[in-house]
């Protein structure tokens, strides 16, 4: 593995191939598209077709597969026989709100008696609690119906089974050693199901089980059901490959195809004038919107505002969500800066900690996840970050980074923890306040355990080389087979040797950095996002060549399409070793 250290990042560099003229030529691709794949380890024949041609009989696998499918589809249906009431119980983020929507969406028509409930995240938590379960029984609900949650609601589902009632739980998250007492469990991360794709969103699993509903009535599941799909998969951040691939990019094709109107109110929130919809767009500017709900307010809005029965009132619920969004990248903003401040003081000290752990008694609970994020993008460390309450717990949100096991490192401390759940990168918890150095002090001992100095220094893996030449209309619409982007299929970064500046470089609302290059005859825009530090650095560099590292992106306006460059980092020539 060869690498070459940049202003920021060390870069690993794209190995050498000796077939990808051949296997270019003969898919009709791009050469250095054909590169990134070989790098990806996509080779076979069979592996390139699935990658870049999905297919519903290769990739969507049996829904009667899941453990307790078929039992809960039969209980569902019987309810709405019986005309018995169901209580739909979700999560407050993306993945929970379209889920829930997907839910009332489908089983309405059939003549359902149904409802929802959406926790409020700060006074009620995340999941089913056993104050929703009495209630509903006090209300005469037969059925319970979790989604995105419940695979640890072991005293909701004690207490659902005294009262009579049967409660199904549809999850996608990790288990822990136990599974609640539920009626049926439908969750494709139990060791014992045999689903064969594991990496489905809660709204995955959700639509599975209602598309296999409408299979055995013999009907087709609404079309909408394809757009909250798309929107809870892409925002819940599920690797974007297999099955999930090929739904995204079904509703992908469907939603730009013809918006619906709740679709049409975000994107005019966030300005998003492109011809076409990407699952980027989605996760950047369109699903935050929704989340924002959820972290600041009542998620209950964003079922109503997605179902979009009522253009009045989703109207009135999009201003909310612009407003609400507009608030939280405040809030986030100031936290981060806090935390910031703390490492530059000292108080983190990266010369002896590997973990990033700060709290605050005032950073609302549903934004210390993004702050995590932005934690682990600007230093490459693990982080967790706490709203303090004032009963004396800690709730929590953590990231981490690829080698080091967040859920698997929590289970080692769950002696310290009230509750926790998640998955590898990205968890919740919550535990007494008083624990919160023993915590950090054990997360320390297994990151200084199990990861090695390069484990911790941040990297980005270049895909292939390109010159600037390769950039032509031919190359994006390759690129357009690559897509959707995300987890586990990045956008393409891509290795530019020996650029220089056209012109002196431009510093953006004092955050991001702009200028042009010229290599080989061709000259492209390059836009660096957050890193300001560059600006200098480029004002020195002068006519000198620089190394650099960027992905490739098409910019709209006024009509018109350009090819431009969005930098990752620099290497300039004396930072070689």
């Amino acid at each position: 593995m060869e690498t070459l250290q940049g202003s920021k990042y060390a870069w690993i560099l794209p190995q050498e191939f000796d077939t990808i003229v051949d296997q270019a030529s003969k898919y009709k691709l791009s050469i250095p598209l054909m590169h990134t794949l070989t790098s990806r380890g996509i080779t076979t024949k069979e592996d390139i077709d699935s990658f870049l041609f999905s297919a519903f009989e290769k990739e969507v696998h049996d829904t009667s597969l899941m453990k307790d499918a078929d039992k809960a589809v039969k209980r569902i249906l019987e309810a709405i026989e019986n005309g018995e009431k169901i209580l739909v119980a979700g999560d407050y983020d993306v993945d929970g709100i379209t889920s829930s929507a997907l839910m009332l969406i489908c089983l309405l028509p059939l003549g359902a008696n149904i409802n929802f409930f959406l926790p409020n995240r700060v006074k009620d938590g995340y999941g089913l609690s056993p104050k929703v379960v009495q209630r509903a029984a006090d209300n005469d609900y037969k059925v319970i119906i979790t989604v995105d949650n419940g695979i640890t609601a072991f005293e909701p589902a004690e207490l659902a089974k005294k009262l009579g009632v049967d409660l199904i739980i549809t999850d996608h998250h990790r288990p822990h050693d136990k599974v609640p007492d539920a009626f049926a469990i439908v969750d494709p991360a139990q060791n014992d199901c045999e689903y064969p794709f594991k990496y489905l969103a809660g709204v995955g699993v959700t639509f599975k089980i209602l598309s296999l509903l409408y299979a055995q009535k013999g009907l087709d599941i609404p079309e909408k059901a394809y757009e909250l799909l798309l929107f809870g998969t892409v925002a819940d951040v599920v690797p974007l490959k297999g099955e999930n691939r090929f739904w995204v990019r079904h509703g992908l094709n469907l939603l730009n195809q013809g918006e619906s109107f709740p679709v049409k109110v975000m994107r005019r929130n966030s300005k998003l004038n492109k011809p076409k919809i990407s699952a980027s767009d989605i996760g950047f500017f369109l699903a935050p919107q929704l989340n924002a709900l959820g972290r600041l307010d009542d998620a209950r809005q964003g079922v109503k505002f997605l179902i979009g029965a009522d253009h009045k009132e989703t109207e009135f619920i999009g201003s909310i969500l612009l407003e609400l969004n507009d608030a939280r990248r405040e809030v986030e903003r100031s936290i981060v800066e806090q935390v910031e401040r703390e490492i530059k003081s000292g108080n983190i000290d990266f010369e002896t900690e590997n973990v990033i752990m700060a709290a605050g008694d005032n950073w609302p609970a549903g934004v210390i996840g993004l702050v995590a994020s932005r934690m682990i993008s600007a230093h490459g460390k693990p982080a967790l970050l706490f709203h303090l309450t004032k009963d004396g717990q800690a709730k929590g949100s953590c990231r981490s980074i690829p080698e080091f096991n967040m859920f698997d490192a929590l289970t080692k401390c769950k002696d310290l923890l009230t509750q926790f759940g998640g998955h590898s990168l990205a968890a919740g918890l919550s535990l007494p306040q008083k624990n919160l150095p023993e915590l950090k002090k054990r997360l320390e001992a297994l990151v200084a355990e199990q990861l090695t100095p390069f484990d911790l220094q941040q990297k980005i893996t270049l895909d292939a080389p390109i010159i600037l030449a390769d950039l032509n209309k031919k190359f994006m619409h390759d690129m357009g087979l690559f897509e959707p982007f995300g987890n586990e299929n990045r956008n393409p970064s891509f290795l530019i040797r020996d650029v220089t500046l056209v012109e002196e470089p431009r510093l953006l609302k004092d955050l991001h950095v702009k200028f042009r290059v010229f290599a080989d005859g061709v000259i492209k825009p390059v836009m660096f996002f957050n890193r300001p530090e560059l600006f200098e650095q480029l004002r020195h560099q002068g006519e000198k060549a620089f190394d650099l590292a960027a992905q490739v992106t098409e910019n709209y306006w006024n009509g018109t399409s350009t090819i431009e460059l969005i930098g990752i980092d620099i290497a300039f020539k004396d930072e070689l070793k």
